[in-house]
């Protein structure tokens, strides 16, 4: 009945759950915090096999199958989970009580706009010492390794690796361990080396300012993998600035300045060869609804002429935009370093921006480089993290 309260005694440390506000919702307590959940969200996120598929926990039901009115009639505490009844279906749902306060969503919201998740660590210059990196061989054979390695991706935004095959297509196994290629007009992959009249500017010897790659896509690769065969010609390192320290530096210098670059549009084009036309009109920093700094796009190459900021607003817009990129170009933010034949990296193209210093036209240097996506890395690191819990 409402406001009826269980107990439940568990590691040094009490449950209690209480029915409250005319039984839409209830607060379940533990020694050091209390949350409240709705009972029609805890009816649309019951696990009982009539309302999710057993195999893929997908739901079997829609919204409109709960009834509107629901409400909680009896909840209690049993060992490490929460028994729900709901009415006016007397159905009877079981949570775990782990799974609930994972997915708590009674919490205070962020106040600062451009926020970054828990698991991500943004970093600049200072992160040269600790190049996040693995072994080729190591991550090929041992899942904890991979783990380990898919994970500094997801928390750095990029990683190397070494000690891999000095061989053709070798990149391809890389993205083999944790997803797919992403083909683009650019095939499956593409050799970054010295080319005449090349269509790209990645195919010269020039240095390259720092980037995200083909913001004129939509939706952009978000992972991008660089496989070194070559390096015998002077200079060429790569660099990496992390775009989200970047963001967060713009917001502590001037907070409209991140605003302003979050709020209005720009625009990419890539036009390079006979029958392409790639545009895009995204922000050059993405914010969530709920503010959470989500994706980078600069790419001073292929920014078109920005149409959709209004005219009393472009000349700040301008001051902003010019301010990013000095920020971007602050060899404070660089982390450099040099790829030997059999290594690569992998960096997170809608946050970490890559680059390349000049290098001269004797000896050789030649990459190859392909695109993949964040959803199978990131699929297969919680598969790995799920099974290492199990365990």
């Amino acid at each position: 009945m409402a406001g009826s309260v269980h107990l439940y005694y568990r590691c040094n440390y009490m449950t209690e759950v209480t029915i409250a506000n005319s039984k839409k919702s209830l607060e379940l307590s533990l020694s050091n915090v209390t949350v409240r959940f709705h009972a029609i969200w805890l009816r649309d996120n019951a696990w009982d096999e009539q309302t999710r598929a057993p195999l893929n926990g997908q739901r079997l039901i829609c919204l409109r199958d709960i009834p509107f009115d629901t409400v909680i009639s009896a909840a209690n505490v049993n060992d490490n989970s929460l028994q729900v009844t709901f009415s006016p279906e007397n159905k009877t749902a079981v949570y775990d009580i782990k799974w609930l306060l994972q997915n708590a969503y009674d919490k205070s919201p962020q106040t600062v706009k451009g926020w970054t998740a828990p698991n991500i660590e943004t970093w600049d210059r200072r992160l040269m010492s600790a190049v996040p990196v693995g072994d080729f061989n190591e991550i090929q054979s041992d899942s904890a390794a991979l783990r380990d390695w898919l994970n500094k991706v997801a928390r750095y935004g990029f990683a190397k690796l070494e000690n891999g095959p000095v061989e053709d297509q070798a990149l391809m196994q890389v993205v083999d361990l944790f997803g797919y290629v992403r083909e683009t007009n650019y095939g499956r992959y593409f050799e970054v080396r010295t080319e005449i009249n090349p269509t790209n500017l990645a195919y010269t010897g020039l240095g390259l300012q720092a980037h995200t790659d083909n913001p004129y896509r939509d939706p952009v690769p978000s992972l991008q993998v660089l496989y070194c065969l070559e390096s015998s010609a002077l200079g060429g390192e790569n660099m990496v600035v992390d775009g989200f320290r970047a963001a967060a530096r713009l917001r502590e210098e001037n907070p409209e300045w991140l605003e302003i670059l979050s709020r209005y549009c720009a625009r990419f084009e890539y036009s390079g060869e006979a029958g392409v036309t790639l545009r895009s009109r995204r922000p050059m920093i993405e914010i969530s609804a709920d503010g959470e700094l989500m994706a980078i796009r600069f790419n001073n190459r292929s920014t078109a002429a920005i149409t959709d900021v209004p005219f009393d607003v472009m000349e700040t817009y301008y001051i902003a935009y010019r301010r990013f990129g000095e920020i971007i170009d602050d060899p404070k933010m660089e982390v450099s370093f040099r790829l030997e034949p059999g290594e690569c990296f992998i960096v997170d193209n809608t946050r970490v921006l890559h680059a390349r210093k000049a290098y001269s036209g004797t000896g050789t240097r030649w990459l190859q480089g392909c695109y993949a996506d964040k959803d199978g890395l990131y699929s297969k690191l919680t598969s790995l993290q799920n099974q290492a819990c199990k365990a």
